[in-house]
């Protein structure tokens, strides 16, 4: 295992590509050391920020208040990286395969336009998690992230595939333009849930506040949120998917695009 500890918080916003195991894997200590990272716009070293022990591996310890450390994990194929502490934007952007988990909280761009892996996070998370960059037509193509807090603004923008499952609350517009995929949201979400949506299912445990071009279709359990509640579990994050618990109501949409989206709205059964 390769161990970077924080020194310090830099002054401004340090953009860190380099701290991914896909560049780690053979590397001796004072090669991890030398790797380059931005501050601003002037080219430093890892060791000027971060003390390294261990070399040579595929599974990444950072430690400490990383929230100002954007970029980790970029790109990353396998492996894993775990952070003690907070993590900073653009974590797992573009993320292919591994796992990250970070016990803290994540800023905005969480696993943005990602197409494997698994990142989970313990605490809150930002905006866009999942989401296209600005000018892109596509999010998240598949992968798994897994937020044990809440969550910001447009969730899932316009991804394709992939599940997102978030234990708090949600801020404005989950599912922004959402084109495929799955979002699952356990304590709901805050106005213009699904707004645009295209394809896709978001799935809410907890009542939300539909836009009027949403419109009632059934009421039922559909078999494949057993198979989404076994896969989550694992992570343990736990969905109810039993008849005799309950059902879900679905509604479709989102009308004004026209979209063949739907929205699943967990209601459990009267004692």
């Amino acid at each position: 295992m390769i161990t970077l500890t924080l020194k310090e918080q830099p002054p401004v916003p340090l953009e860190a590509e380099s701290l991914s195991p896909d560049v780690m894997l053979d590397l001796t200590n004072d090669e991890v050391r030398a790797l380059p990272v931005l501050l601003g716009k002037r080219q430093r070293r890892v060791d000027d920020f971060f003390t390294v022990e261990g070399a040579a591996s595929d599974d990444l310890e950072i430690r400490g208040d990383a929230r100002k450390v954007k970029w980790i994990g970029r790109g990353m194929t396998r492996g894993r990286i775990t952070i003690v502490g907070n993590a900073g934007m653009h974590l797992g952007a573009y993320m292919k395969g591994g796992a990250i988990e970070v016990s803290g909280n994540a800023t905005d761009w969480l696993g943005a336009q990602m197409s494997g892996g698994l990142i989970r996070i313990h605490g809150n998370a930002g905006g866009q998690v999942g989401a296209a960059y600005r000018g892109s037509l596509s999010g998240m193509t598949d992968g798994t992230i897994v937020i044990d807090g809440t969550a910001g603004l447009e969730l899932g923008m316009r991804m394709k595939r992939g599940i997102i499952a978030v234990g708090g609350l949600v801020k404005d517009f989950a599912g922004l333009q959402m084109k495929g995929g799955t979002i699952v949201l356990r304590s709901g979400a805050e106005l213009r849930t699904g707004a645009w949506m295209v394809r896709g299912t978001i799935v809410s445990l907890t009542p939300v506040r539909l836009m009027p071009t949403f419109s009632y279709a059934s009421t039922y359990n559909p078999m494949f949120l057993r198979l989404y509640a076994r896969h989550l579990a694992a992570l343990g994050f736990t969905i109810p998917f039993e008849d005799q618990d309950g059902a879900y109501q679905r509604y479709t949409g989102d009308a004004s695009v026209p979209g063949k989206g739907e929205i699943l709205i967990w209601k459990a059964r009267a004692v």
